[in-house]
C-alpha cells in the first residue's frame, strides 16, 4: 500500500511545478502581515524621542543636537514598539528581510531642518 502512495506522489511531481525557489535569482513573495525591518520617513521626524524609549532592547538612538537619527538593525527584534511609539507615523516596518551582511553595521540618518513655517500652525485670521 505504502509503494502505491510514494509512487502516486512521485508520478504526480513529474507535472508540477518545483516547490523550491532558485533563492539569488527567484524570490518569494513576503507574507501578509510579515515583519521585516524599520523604515524611517526623515522628512517627518521630529526627533522626539520616542521610538528611542520604547525600543525594549536599545537599539534606536535619537540625538536632537547632531539631528540624527540611527538603529542597529542587527540588534533589532521587529518587534514594532517604535512604529507604534511614533506620533508623526514616520516609522514603519517593511516587509523584506534586513540584507545580509558579514559584519554589523548602523543605520544612520540625518533628519533635515524642518522650516519654521511649516512646522507652526497657521493661526486663524479675524
Amino acid at each position: 500500500m505504502g509503494s502505491f502512495k510514494l509512487g502516486g506522489m512521485t508520478f504526480g511531481s513529474l507535472f508540477k511545478k518545483p516547490e523550491t525557489l532558485l533563492y539569488p535569482f527567484e524570490k518569494k513573495e513576503p507574507c501578509a502581515g510579515m515583519k521585516g525591518h524599520v523604515v524611517n520617513d526623515v522628512s517627518d521626524c521630529i526627533l522626539c524621542g520616542m521610538c528611542q524609549k520604547a525600543c525594549p532592547c536599545q537599539c534606536v538612538s535619537v540625538d536632537k543636537a547632531a539631528r540624527r537619527w540611527a538603529i542597529a538593525p542587527f540588534m533589532c527584534i521587529q518587534c514594532g514598539s517604535c512604529v507604534r511609539a511614533c506620533p508623526t507615523d514616520c516609522l514603519s516596518m517593511s516587509p523584506e528581510y534586513t540584507p545580509v551582511d558579514t559584519a554589523k553595521y548602523l543605520n544612520e540618518f540625518e533628519v533635515p531642518e524642518r522650516e519654521k513655517a511649516a512646522c507652526s500652525k497657521a493661526q486663524p485670521t479675524k
